[in-house]
């Protein structure tokens, strides 16, 4: 797959008009999300239509509720939690994520008129608000690269957003560029808990040598690293099981957290999940009509991914899903896996990874 890349201007956020930073590639539809071609429904759950018309994701509540509010928290309510733990959430540099959703909202005229829409269009505080209402504990602020230059920027960026929000987790991003060691070892000194990498819109080697120190820095430190290695929705020179496999051979105990499950090789990653002790997966977009559509998950695995229940985390794309927050949680609760797994899932698992406190 080639590099098309945009120009980019001195904030680091892409200028260009046939891509974005969290886009890659014209043709890759979205890296951390599904696909916009595919936004027809689970076949078999005609509730969730990938179109933000879950059978019962319109309720409002209390005026100046944000709609959906009440289910996502009667989910929650109903298995004894305090809250949800989403660890694959997006905030970034406001102009970022600007060119982000244009980027989403030109996705007609190129693939013959299928749209997608941002559910949560908002402004920064107001996002902040919709999770908090919905009961969200902890989330992240996954930002990541697509060139040399601008993780550094971007740490600094979302080490200020942690100061002013305390119910994200210090997110921090990295490139395979000379200086990497050092500014990774800053933010683990600035506080940051868990990191984003994204081998797709970065179009590198996870295996490069340049972040081999990085990887063995973040191992010893204990820090997780929510990694997009798979090869949805499109692969990458350097996507798929094999290059961050390799990592992991050398560096087993890092705590690499597969987004998307590694969409679509679901089994593969499984697989490297059950080899090592401190891989995990995180379940944005999973399972949902919209991704299914692309990518189903293979229903004779589903035993292999109750055996992973204490390593599974709740993850959603918020803001960037094309459907309501709640489709994610019962696209979750319709695999019919137990009370209990989806409690480790959508919280427990993530709140022990963090050593989050008890809710009061």
């Amino acid at each position: 797959m080639s590099d098309h890349r945009a120009a980019s201007g001195p904030d680091g956020a892409s200028t260009g008009t046939g891509t974005a930073p969290d886009a890659g590639h014209p043709r890759n539809t979205a890296p951390d999300a599904g696909h916009p071609r595919n936004t027809g429904p689970d076949a078999g759950h005609p509730q969730d239509t990938g179109t933000g018309e879950s059978g019962d994701a319109g309720d409002t509540g209390a005026p100046g509720t944000p709609p959906g509010t009440a289910d996502v928290r009667a989910f929650w309510a109903r298995l004894g939690l305090p809250g949800l733990v989403d660890v694959h959430t997006h905030f970034m540099p406001e102009r970022v994520l600007r060119k982000v959703w244009s980027y989403f909202d030109g996705l007609g005229p190129l693939t013959g008129g299928v749209e997608w829409p941002i559910t949560y269009r908002a402004g920064e505080e107001e996002r902040l608000a919709v999770l908090r209402a919905f009961g969200v504990r902890a989330f992240t602020a996954m930002l990541y690269p697509h060139k040399p230059g601008m993780a550094r920027w971007l740490n600094g960026w979302a080490a200020d957003f942690a100061r002013r929000t305390p119910d994200c987790l210090h997110t921090a991003t990295l490139f395979p560029e000379p200086g990497v060691e050092a500014y990774v070892r800053e933010a683990l000194d600035a506080g940051a808990r868990v990191f984003k990498a994204h081998v797709q819109v970065g179009a590198y080697d996870p295996g490069d040598p340049l972040l081999d120190p990085v990887w063995g820095l973040l191992a010893e430190a204990g820090v997780p690293v929510v990694a997009h290695c798979g090869s949805g929705p499109a692969p990458g020179r350097h996507t798929g099981p094999g290059p961050v496999g390799d990592v992991l051979a050398r560096h087993p105990r890092l705590r690499l957290v597969v987004a998307h499950l590694g969409m679509p090789e679901y089994e593969d990653f499984l697989g490297l999940a059950e080899r090592y002790g401190e891989v995990r997966l995180d379940t944005t977009m999973a399972f949902t009509g919209f991704s299914e559509r692309l990518a189903p998950f293979p229903r004779r695995a589903l035993s292999r991914l109750a055996g992973l229940g204490d390593r599974v985390l709740l993850g959603t794309d918020f803001p960037n899903i094309p459907y309501p927050y709640v489709d994610q949680l019962h696209a979750l609760e319709r695999l019919g896996l137990g009370d209990d797994w989806l409690r480790a899932v959508c919280h427990d698992n993530g709140a022990r990874l963090f050593g989050l406190p008890a809710a009061g």
